[in-house]
């Protein structure tokens, strides 16, 4: 008796139309996907394609929306190998009706809508909020650090940065030359005045400078040469803060009062500076808007990308900063998360926000406690054996008698479990550890389609969890 098998005959013609409906399980995320996206508000999207219909069509926006929402959320942020899974993925094809866009396609479409891109994030926190998973008791804050899409190799100083460029401009030059018999001056303009202030002045002025940075928002050029050129306006821009604010800091100096009625300058003058001729600073050739950021294992060029969770690991709020350290970030935080809440009808504030040793803001802290928010930060880190030198007293005292509490202790505990699981599913699961984009806004979009990943995937298990009778 010959052996059983199920044949196998991939020379049989199908004699009706394939259904996509029978591809896929009902439970599958891209079918979740799909209507998620169905939900959604996408008219930022429609609003950029021309309504009276001339032109080559163009892809659904709703389809490419989806293509890149279930890429996301599996890991999958390469143009190349989604466009191959359009091909060989079922799940992909029943999202794209068997349609196949290319890479060029799908990266030019993120492109043009990196900004409604990143509004997603709120699109998914409404459908979180509609399924009941957006309880904001108690919300946790952290930040990890990101590979920015640059090498750490590619930060040079002033005068690397104009030793390339005329090295380029004498190629230039040169090739002119040879073509034309004739030499053309290409020189560095000149460079700017310069000057610093004070440690504290400075300090306040690069924040409202790169403030005004991220307002702006500068798209980072795609050609070498022009990012040298951004890089070094950069750094003269950071130059003429310097000198402005070691300007106004001289002219408190000289007109500002101590307590007892005197001069300051008459007491203590400054000290005369002297500007260098260059500016000092070293800048990202290939994303001027990345740092050098320091992790658990060293330091990467990347952001500080921080998130604000929920007790069941819904992310809140996303932003993006520079900043190596989180201080500083745990006011604009919870103003951000509580942006958000009300976005999608949630108007009550939370009413307990953790976060580790690192967002220790003193004036942050009471201004959130002048709000009626209970701030949970210990003002030590775990590493550090006994208090800070001279953090003792008042708040640090509070805070640590707080937190030695029964009731604060088993608030502070859930901070881990709340948040260190986001990051581990974004980077580790998910392989996410690194922006395909360049620039803080177009990075700060990608970072928010990440999170918005996160939450729809809790979103679906939630929805398929099995029910208890």
């Amino acid at each position: 008796m010959a052996q059983n098998f199920i044949r196998c005959d991939r020379e049989q013609e199908l004699l009706l139309p394939a259904s996509l409906r029978e591809w896929l399980p009902e439970d599958h995320l891209a079918w979740f996907v799909i209507d998620a996206v169905a939900a959604m508000d996408l008219a930022a999207f429609w609003a950029a394609y021309r309504a009276d219909g001339h032109g080559r069509p163009a892809h659904d926006p709703a389809m490419m929306v989806a293509l890149l929402l279930y890429c996301y959320a599996i890991g999958e942020r390469s143009s190349r190998r989604i466009e191959r899974r359009c091909v060989e993925d079922v799940a992909t094809r029943v999202i794209c009706a068997n349609r196949a866009p290319d890479h060029t396609t799908i990266a030019r479409f993120r492109q043009r809508h990196e900004v409604a891109l990143g509004e997603l994030f709120s699109d998914v926190l409404a459908l979180c909020a509609e399924a009941g998973l957006v309880q904001v008791g108690m919300i946790a804050i952290d930040g990890t650090k990101v590979h920015a899409n640059a090498s750490e190799r590619a930060t040079c100083d002033y005068e690397q940065i104009a030793r390339e460029i005329l090295a380029e401009a004498d190629a230039v030059d040169s090739e002119e030359d040879e073509r034309f018999g004739e030499r053309r001056g290409d020189e560095l303009p000149e460079p700017l005045a310069t000057g610093a202030g004070r440690a504290k002045w400075l300090a306040d002025a690069k924040r409202r400078l790169e403030q005004r940075r991220a307002e702006e928002a500068r798209p980072i050029p795609a050609s070498r040469q022009q990012r040298l050129r951004e890089s070094k306006r950069r750094l003269d821009e950071e130059l003429a803060t310097e000198c402005q604010a070691n300007a106004a800091y001289e002219a408190y100096r000289a007109r500002g009062l101590m307590r007892n009625g005197r001069r300051l300058g008459s007491h203590s003058p400054p000290k005369p500076y002297t500007p260098p001729a260059t500016p000092r600073g070293k800048i990202n050739t290939t994303d001027p808007d990345s740092r050098n950021v320091k992790t658990p294992r060293g330091w990467v060029q990347g952001y500080n990308a921080q998130a604000a969770t929920n007790e069941r690991q819904i992310v809140i709020a996303a932003e993006l900063t520079n900043s190596s350290a989180d201080f500083g970030q745990i006011e604009p935080m919870v103003n951000a998360a509580r942006r958000e809440l009300h976005a999608v009808g949630i108007v009550e504030p939370p009413a307990v926000v953790v976060a580790d040793a690192g967002y220790w803001h003193q004036v942050q802290m009471q201004a959130l406690a002048g709000d009626g928010i209970q701030v949970l930060i210990p003002p030590d880190a775990n590493k550090r054996k006994g208090a800070r030198p001279g953090w003792d007293g008042g708040l640090y005292a509070f805070m640590r008698r707080v937190l030695a509490t029964d009731l604060g202790a088993e608030l502070y505990r859930k901070r881990t479990a709340m948040i260190e699981p986001v990051f581990a599913d974004t980077k580790f699961n998910r392989k996410i550890d690194r922006f395909q984009r360049r620039g803080r806004a177009a990075c700060r979009s990608e970072w928010r389609l990440i999170t918005a990943t996160h939450n729809l995937l809790k979103l679906w298990r939630a929805s398929t969890a099995p029910t208890v009778a």
